[in-house]
C-alpha cells in the first residue's frame, strides 16, 4: 500500500521562505538568504524599526509579520529603486520616510501573492491575502489574529541581506496538517514570465514570406503563357 504524505504547518513555512527569499532575491538584485534554523515563539510583535503585517484567509488562516532594522530596510528599499532604474541621489534617506513605508509594503505584497499561488499549486487550495499595513515604530507592539485559533502555532526566521543587515519573519496560524493521498495529481506550474518571455521570442521571429512566393509564381505562369 502506498504510504501518504503529511504537509505541516512547517512545511508550509518553508513555502512562505521561499517566496520570500525568491521575491526579494529578484527585487533587489542582491542575494537573500534565510537560516535554516526555525524559533518556535509564543506570541507574534511587531518591532523596531519598520514593522508589517499582512492577514490571509481560505483554507487555513494566518499571521504574516516582518520586523526590519532601519538598516535593513533602507538596504532592500535602495537596492530595489536602484534596480528599478532611479539614481542612487534622488531616493529617501531616512526609514521613516513615507517612500520606504510604501516600497516594503509593496515588497511584502509581492511576496504573500507569490506565497499564496505556490500554495494553491502545491497543496490545491485557496488563500486570501488583505491589503498589507506598515508601522514606524520604536516600541514592541504585541500582534495576534483576531479569529479563535484550536491551537496555534508560531515561528520565526532570520533573514540577511547582502550586506549582513538582519530581518525577522514571524508566521502564526492554527496547527495544520494536509494529508496528501496516493491519487493526488501535482499540477503543472504556470509560470508567467516564462509565457510571456516565449511570446516575444515568437513576435521577433521573421514571418515566411508566403505572398512574396506566391505572387513569384503567378508572375511566371503569365510570362510562359506570352511565351516570353
Amino acid at each position: 500500500m502506498a504510504k501518504t504524505k503529511i504537509i505541516t504547518t512547517d512545511d508550509i513555512l518553508l513555502v512562505l521562505c521561499n517566496s520570500m527569499k525568491s521575491v526579494l532575491s529578484s527585487a533587489t538584485a542582491h542575494e537573500i538568504n534565510y537560516s535554516a534554523m526555525v524559533q518556535k515563539i509564543n506570541k507574534t510583535c511587531l518591532k523596531p524599526d519598520i514593522g508589517c503585517f499582512v492577514l490571509f484567509d481560505g483554507g487555513f488562516s494566518g499571521l504574516v509579520i516582518l520586523n526590519f532594522s532601519a538598516e535593513a530596510a533602507m538596504e532592500l528599499y535602495t537596492d530595489y529603486m536602484v534596480n528599478m532604474g532611479l539614481p542612487a541621489n534622488e531616493l529617501a534617506t531616512s526609514h521613516t520616510a513615507d517612500e520606504v513605508s510604501d516600497v516594503m509594503g509593496e515588497l511584502m505584497n509581492q511576496m504573500v501573492g507569490d506565497f499564496t499561488g505556490a500554495i494553491g499549486h502545491e497543496l490545491h487550495t485557496s488563500i486570501t491575502q488583505n491589503q498589507p499595513k506598515m508601522l514606524t515604530i520604536n516600541k514592541q507592539v504585541l500582534l495576534s489574529i483576531d479569529t479563535n485559533l484550536d491551537r496555534p502555532q508560531a515561528r520565526r526566521v532570520t533573514f540577511s541581506t547582502s550586506k549582513n543587515n538582519i530581518f525577522y519573519l514571524e508566521l502564526a496560524m492554527d496547527k495544520t496538517e494536509f494529508i496528501k493521498l496516493p491519487t493526488f495529481e501535482e499540477r503543472e506550474k504556470f509560470d508567467l514570465d516564462t509565457l510571456l518571455e516565449e511570446e516575444k521570442e515568437k513576435s521577433k521571429a521573421p514571418a515566411a514570406p508566403k505572398q512574396v512566393e506566391a505572387t513569384s509564381s503567378a508572375d511566371e505562369d503569365l510570362l510562359a503563357e506570352l511565351g516570353i
